[in-house]
Order: structure tokens, then C-alpha cells, then sequence
């Protein structure tokens, strides 16, 4: 009979900063009752200290100790008599590859699934356990599942026989070698700074690195590409290249392989040739070299990963050669080594690219373009990483066409756990149901089922390589990627990489069982946040596919929707006085549409026929044209940007009901963040609906006004100025206050006329610029309601702004505070350093109301 144990509340009250993630192996209740369920030893065959054969030993004996209190030793490596060794009076777990098993035990390998590379069988009998691996790595895996059913409370008799659906399960790491520059040390990293690079080389201290590879390891990850894909030639010095090796080193017990970004041009930049032509026979000569040298370091490095010929890089076109060439050439160096090389599809010439000048000028369009013609041009060993979407990981594409098109060569899907368009960790978004559609969509090419998931396993098309690759830019943060419910994204990529049938709530849930606890209303409260934050995020960002609309000439992180026209990037919208939308048609628009198989094309060429969803991404549409809801174009807008902001402000009443169920210090960090995203919610709903209610001056049918707000332009100032905000849609009424100076405390006074005698929250709109810590004060009467200070750019970990926008605006709350008819509200502001401690507006609110 099933035994569920609860998990007990021992140690609720100490503080967790997350460092071991959902690995933390908390001690069960009771626990003890249980060691008869358990094995009372450990046999490990043919195990060899620093491989994962013998780590999984090690996690069990760690495993046993922290979730039950019990010491179980791991005894010599000979099994006590041939078979299992069930029926013993002692019960064990048998730990050991198929082969190492097979030999000690002739006759059991005709009684054992079939497993393919990294896969493993689990077998649980009445506390003997048998964890066999296809290979080392596999029967790592197995330990690591195993210990996961222990952890969330499960100690029955079980048998699995799990295969990955895919070879390749690598993430990218956007590591950057020195901190600085544009993009800090990590390039779209949220959670800190780089856990391999610091100064120009390889971290002395790679405990960290060492951690990383043990949770990858234990969802299935078998790769990682540690420097960023805007690579730095310097990455391949001796110096570094020794470094490389030592980050190898830490990843190999865990049966994670290394993977190195490369700078196309580097045989010109850093190894002095002439040229970087990959058709120059010198140039070839000189990247097997490097590949030599590399892999006598690291016998075991799982290749490379190349961006070529986008965003400025250089490549093979710069020769006049195919992406094929370039990416050959790699694959020619890696092949007597057994390495393959992912070479990226986000290929587009940004200089090209002019809405005014050309009305079919299309970014979409790029990927198929360059590689028309190359699919049986790739050796063996190239396999083409692709973006998810044919533009830029937004909060909705449609599926990248590419995938429909090399039927001959593998293919791996680029997803991003980093979420540098949805919120940057600093806002909720659970990514594993956006995810699931992805993989679940059907091409129909040849008018046969042609999911995306079969073509990435290969059973599509027939090819050997393929899988997935996930941009994760986990940092020093002890959180990893900044956020704890963040870490949700890493897991449910690893479980949906290994499975990709795998549910979204399924891995969710068993993501909070080990990282929080099994406690009923905790499950219900993360699922219930997690599932609705997709929905949310894309009504009040950007719905109907239009993208979304945050600031791309800055950090893609607040609202700014105008900077999606007129852009060098080709991210563009196409928004007028009349319609908005992009004319990806073939009829009449850029053919974008016409590069999906002929039953999707035909589907997404009339706007009858395509999903609402994804309506602006192929048409352009007046603001009247009527959804298969009814409603406008606009007044979707407004509405879906209203419900959006209002299910932000559910997530943190709905956390508040989690206290003394999670322990305080991981309760209040997710509590800052939410508080701020509900804020930040709020920022992009008005700025979206203000900025297409001036583009079309189309009124919303709701008549919703801010009836609580004040202006802080319309308020007494001392020592602040009012000061126009661009973009104008960042402040209400397009205006906000600054002090008059870097030196001048400000004074913004209202009396509050108007307001009846009570408890009203009180809430007031500020920016947070990365240009200093300017402190503000709140008074009613003379009497300090509260203080605060401007410092988000230290505790949120998102892209910082210089700017008053929408990337700096955000919400402090003070709740419950008595309000007197006639009382004064003051609000004092003292600059720091270039921030002038700007003001939007003030909200005094009857309890519980958002305006």
C-alpha cells in the first residue's frame, strides 16, 4: 500500500535562501517509522570516485541521512549473491550501470527494459532497490529520481523505465568573462553575477559551478555552454582554456559535459590571421588547433555553440559563404572527437531592415531566408539551435517556420528560462504552459502529424541529433536566477526536455513539494499564482500577438510601446492613427505566412481563420475590427490590460495567506517581489491604454477613470519642478515632479478636501533611477506616515534605467493609514547622486481598492 509521509514543519522557522533549490531534502515526520521501507545498505558496482556512477552513491547516502535520519553505509562493490539480492534480511539498493550489472548477474540483462544513452530503470521492492543506468549519467538520473519520490513523502513499492525523448538537454549561459559593458557580467541575467567568469578569466572558486551541475544533473541536463553566444575571443587563451578545464572538472561528477561559445572571427581578432574566411584552409587549421588543444583538456566537452552573422557578429556571409560553411567547418574540427556543434538560427542583418522604405522589410522572415537551400548541406554533427519564435522570445509567437523546413538536419529549440522579455524574474511568469503549446503544435507538414516535439526527437525526419536548449543565466544570487518561484522555469525545462509530454502543473507542483512543502495550501496557492501569471503577464504587457510592448532600445523590460516602430531590430508593430498590426500575408504583407506548411499557412493568411491570439502578428487590422469575442481590437486592449493588472494585485493577498507556511525569509522575498509586480502591473496597464487611446483616440466603452489619483504636478511644490516625462504614456498626465536640483530637498502638499474621514491605503507613484538613492517621506498632518528609499536596482536584479520611463516607475503602498477630512499630505523628496527623487502621483484609496 502507498505510504505518503508528511513533510514535517522541523526547522520552518529557520531561515532558507535557496541556494539548494529543490534539492534541499528537508527531514520527514516521523520519519523513523519508515527505515524498514528503506534499503539498510548500498552497493555500488564498478564506481570510480569524480563520474556520477559513484555520485549517485554519495546523494543516497546524503539523501537517506537528511530525509529520514538514517545512516546507510555503501559496502564493497560485489553483490552479496547473484540476482538482486530480495529476499535478504537486509535490504539494499543496488546502484550500478547495465553493463557492470550484467556482468555481476549474467542472466539479467534479457530481464531489463531497453534504455537508450542516459536513461535509467527504477525498481522499489519492499525496500530493496535497483537503480540501473544505460551509462553513468543514467544511473545518476535514477538515484536522483528515487531520492525525489523520498523527499516529497513516498516510500512505495514502484518500477520506471524512463528514457529521454532527446540526446541534447543543454542549457546556455549568457556569462559574459568580464563584468561591465552594456550587459554586466551575465547578459540577461537577473540573478547576479557570473558563477565562472569574474576579471577577464575562469573563477578560482567554482563551488558554485559545482552546485549548478548537481541540479542540473538531477532534471535530466546533460550540457552546458558556459560563455555567452556574444562571445569574447579572449575565452580561448591557455589561461582560460585551463580554466575550462577546471570548470569541467566540477561538472563531471555529475555527468554534465562543457560546452564553448565561439567567436566566429577569431582567427582574425585574437589569433592574428588575415582572414576568418572558414573556406581558407589556414583558418580551418587554426580552429582545429584551438579544437585539439581544447579537448586535450577536456576529453569529455560536448562541443560548441556559434552566432554567426546576427546582431553585428561576424560570420561566414561576411566571405560571401553559406551558413552551411561556417557551421561545416566547425563540425569538421569537433567530428574526431565526437563533438557537435549547435549553430544558431537567429541569423537576420538589422542594417537591412526599414519599415518606411519597404513594406515587406520582415525580421520574421529571416531564418527561412538565410537557410533556403542549406538542409542537406550540414554535416552530420551540426545540429540548428532555434529561437522558439521567428523573432525574439516574446510573450507569444507563433512557432518558428524553420523547424518545418530542415527535414535532414537536427534541429534543438532554444526556450529561455531567463526571462528577458517577461519580466525579468522581477515578475511572476511560469513559462511551462507557454511551453507546452509550443510542443505541442502541429505543423502538418505533408499533410501529416508533425509536432513540434517528433521533430526535435528526430521521429519526424529521421535525424540522430536534436532536443533542447535553454538560455537559463543562473548567478552568484544564493536564489540562482534571482527569484525563488523563478526556479520553477529551470525545473519544468529539465523535466519537459527529458518528457516532453510532461505537464506544466505536474512539474510545478512537484517543483513546490521539494522546495516548499507538501502542505495542501501551499500547493493550491503557488498553482493558482503560477498558472495565472502567463495570462496575466500577456494581457497587461502585450495580447493578440502583438508582441510585447516593452522599451527594445533599452532593457526589453518596461512599458514603451512606441520603440517597437521605427527601430533598427525589426520588432515592429506598424501602429497608426487607424489599425496596428503587423501585414505578414502573402497576399498583401511581408509572406512571412506562406513559409508554413500549406494547411498552417492557409489558416494564418485571413484573419477569420487565425487565432485571436496571434491576430496582430499576421494582420493589420483597424482598431474597430471585431474579435471572434465581439469586442474591438481596442477594447480588447483596454479590458485585457485592466484584468491583467487586476490578477497581479490577487497574487499578493493570495500569498499574504501563505505566512508561517513557508519559512519568513523566503516568505518576505517573494512577497517584495509580488508587492512589486502588482505595483509594476499597474504601471504598464496605463501606459498601454494611454498610449493607443492618444494613437487612436478611441475612448474605452468602461469609462474608467482614476477617481483617487493626485497629480503631483497639480500639488504645492517646494524645491521640485514639473518636468515632461518621455515616453509620455510612463507618467499619468504625462507629467511628474523632480527637485529642482541634485542638492535641493523637495516638498510636493495637498490638502485632502475631498476626502471623507477613515482608513484609506495610501499610495504613491515614484521612479527608482539607477543613477542614485534618493530617499521620500509621506506626512499627514506633520505626522510620518512613512519612509523609504529608492534602491530597486540592488534588490530586483532587473535591467537598470538611467531614465524616468517606465522601466523605473513603480508603487509604495502604506496600508491602513487614518486619513482626516481636510488633513494635509505632504510628501518630501531628497535627491541622491543624479536621481531627483521624481514623483508621479498619489493615491489615497478606500481599503482594499486599486486604482
Amino acid at each position: 500500500m502507498k505510504s505518503l509521509l508528511l513533510l514535517a514543519a522541523i526547522g520552518l522557522a529557520a531561515a532558507e535562501d535557496g541556494l539548494n533549490a529543490w534539492l534541499r531534502y528537508p527531514r520527514l515526520q516521523g520519519a523513523n517509522r519508515y527505515y524498514k521501507q528503506l534499503p539498510s545498505s548500498i552497493i555500488v558496482l564498478n564506481s570510480t570516485k569524480g563520474l556520477p556512477v559513484y555520485t549517485a552513491g554519495q546523494e543516497l547516502v546524503h539523501g537517506f541521512d537528511s530525509i529520514f535520519g538514517k545512516q546507510v553505509a555503501i559496502e564493497n562493490q560485489q553483490l552479496h549473491r547473484p540476482g538482486h539480492g530480495h529476499g535478504l534480511s537486509d535490504t539494499e539498493a543496488i546502484v550500478a550501470t547495465v553493463g557492470a550489472y550484467a556482468e555481476e548477474n549474467p542472466g539479467a540483462a534479457d530481464r531489463l527494459p531497453k534504455l537508450v544513452d542516459d536513461g535509467f530503470y527504477l525498481s522499489i521492492s519492499s525496500g530493496n532497490v535497483l537503480i540501473l543506468g544505460q551509462n553513468e549519467r543514467g544511473v545518476l538520473y535514477g538515484a536522483f529520481h528515487y531520492l525525489s519520490r523520498l523527499a516529497q513523502g513516498d516510500v512505495s513499492d514502484f518500477t520506471l523505465t524512463s528514457n529521454p525523448d532527446a540526446p541534447i538537454r543543454w542549457v546556455n549561459q549568457w556569462d559574459n568573462m568580464k563584468d561591465g559593458g552594456t550587459h554586466g557580467s551575465i547578459e540577461r541575467g537577473y540573478g547576479g553575477d557570473s558563477i565562472f567568469f569574474w576579471d577577464g578569466v575562469v573563477r578560482q572558486d567554482l563551488t558554485r559551478a559545482g552546485q549548478y551541475a548537481r541540479l542540473l544533473a538531477s532534471i535530466g541536463i546533460n550540457a552546458v555552454v558556459v560563455n555567452n553566444v556574444n562571445a569574447d575571443p579572449t575565452t580561448l587563451t591557455s589561461e582560460n582554456m585551463d580554466g575550462l578545464a577546471r570548470i569541467a572538472n566540477v561538472f563531471r561528477p555529475y555527468g554534465v559535459q562543457l560546452g564553448v561559445s565561439l567567436n566566429f572571427a577569431s582567427p582574425q581578432t585574437f589569433g592574428g590571421l588575415s582572414t576568418f574566411d572558414p573556406l581558407e584552409p589556414i583558418v580551418e587549421d587554426w580552429w582545429q588547433n584551438i579544437t585539439d588543444n581544447l579537448y586535450r583538456r577536456i576529453p569529455d566537452m560536448a562541443g560548441y555553440l556559434v552566432k554567426a552573422n546576427s546582431e553585428g557578429q561576424p560570420g561566414p556571409m561576411t566571405y560571401n559563404r553559406t551558413l552551411a560553411d561556417g557551421a561545416n567547418m566547425f563540425a569538421r574540427t569537433l567530428k574526431p572527437h565526437g563533438g557537435i556543434i549547435l549553430f544558431r538560427a537567429f541569423v537576420y542583418d538589422h542594417r537591412t531592415l526599414n519599415q518606411t522604405l519597404d513594406w515587406k522589410a520582415d525580421r520574421a522572415n529571416a531564418a527561412v531566408h538565410y537557410f533556403d537551400g542549406l538542409d542537406d548541406k550540414f554535416d552530420d554533427n551540426v545540429v540548428i539551435q532555434i529561437k522558439y519564435g521567428p523573432i525574439d522570445f516574446q510573450v507569444r509567437e507563433p512557432v518558428s517556420p524553420l523547424f518545418s523546413h530542415l527535414r535532414k538536419t537536427g534541429t534543438a529549440i532554444e526556450l529561455q528560462i531567463s526571462q528577458e522579455y517577461l519580466g525579468q524574474q522581477a515578475h511572476l511568469v511560469y513559462l511551462a504552459p507557454m511551453w507546452r503549446e509550443l510542443l505541442d503544435f502541429d505543423f502538418r507538414v505533408d499533410n501529416q502529424p508533425s509536432v513540434v516535439s517528433n521533430i526535435l526527437n528526430g521521429k519526424r525526419f529521421g535525424q540522430r541529433r536534436g532536443g533542447y536548449a535553454g538560455v537559463v543565466n543562473v548567478g552568484h544570487n544564493t536564489t540562482w536566477l534571482g527569484s525563488h518561484l523563478a526556479m520553477s522555469n529551470l525545473y519544468a525545462y529539465g523535466k519537459m526536455a527529458w518528457n516532453p509530454s510532461t505537464s506544466p502543473i505536474s512539474a510545478l507542483q512537484e517543483w513546490t513539494k521539494l522546495t516548499f512543502s507538501s502542505d495542501r495550501k501551499v500547493l493550491e496557492v503557488i498553482t493558482t499564482l503560477s498558472l495565472s501569471s502567463w495570462p496575466a503577464y500577456e494581457s497587461y504587457t502585450g495580447n493578440l500577438g502583438i508582441q510585447t510592448l516593452t522599451d527594445i532600445l533599452l532593457g526589453h523590460y518596461g512599458p514603451n510601446p512606441a520603440s517597437q516602430d521605427g527601430n533598427p531590430w525589426g520588432q515592429w508593430t506598424r501602429a497608426d492613427a487607424d489599425s496596428l498590426g503587423m501585414d505578414r500575408t502573402v497576399w498583401n504583407g511581408t509572406g512571412f505566412a506562406g513559409q508554413y506548411p500549406p494547411a498552417i499557412a492557409s489558416q494564418y493568411e485571413h484573419p477569420s481563420t487565425t487565432p485571436d491570439n496571434l491576430l496582430l502578428w499576421f494582420h493589420h487590422v483597424p482598431y474597430t475590427h471585431r474579435l471572434h469575442s465581439g469586442k474591438t481590437v481596442i477594447q480588447h486592449f483596454y479590458d485585457a490590460h485592466h484584468a491583467g493588472a487586476a490578477t497581479a494585485q490577487s497574487f499578493v493577498t493570495l500569498w499574504k495567506t501563505l505566512k508561517g507556511r513557508i519559512d519568513p525569509e523566503r516568505y518576505e522575498h517573494i512577497l517584495f517581489r509580488l508587492v512589486y509586480q502588482a505595483g509594476h502591473a499597474l504601471v504598464w496597464r496605463d501606459s498601454i491604454t494611454t498610449f493607443y487611446h492618444n494613437k487612436s483616440g478611441i475612448a474605452d466603452e468602461q469609462g474608467r477613470t482614476h477617481k483617487y489619483r493626485i497629480e503631483a504636478e497639480d500639488m504645492t511644490l517646494s524645491g521640485y519642478q514639473i518636468y515632461s516625462v518621455s515616453p509620455f504614456e510612463a507618467a499619468s498626465g504625462a507629467k511628474c515632479i523632480v527637485t529642482s536640483s541634485n542638492t535641493t530637498t523637495g516638498t510636493a502638499s495637498t490638502i485632502l478636501k475631498d476626502v471623507k474621514t477613515g482608513k484609506y491605503d495610501i499610495a504613491v507613484n515614484y521612479y527608482d533611477m539607477a543613477l542614485g538613492n534618493s530617499t521620500w517621506e509621506l506626512f499627514l498632518d506633520n505626522r510620518l506616515v512613512g519612509k523609504w528609499k529608492g534602491d530597486l536596482e540592488y534588490e530586483l536584479g532587473k535591467a537598470p534605467s538611467p531614465y524616468v520611463d517606465g522601466q523605473t516607475a513603480t508603487r509604495k503602498t502604506f496600508y491602513g493609514v487614518k486619513v482626516n477630512k481636510g488633513s494635509e499630505l505632504k510628501i518630501v523628496g531628497r535627491p541622491d547622486g543624479e536621481e531627483p527623487a521624481p514623483v508621479d502621483y498619489v493615491s489615497v484609496l478606500p481599503e482594499g481598492v486599486v486604482d
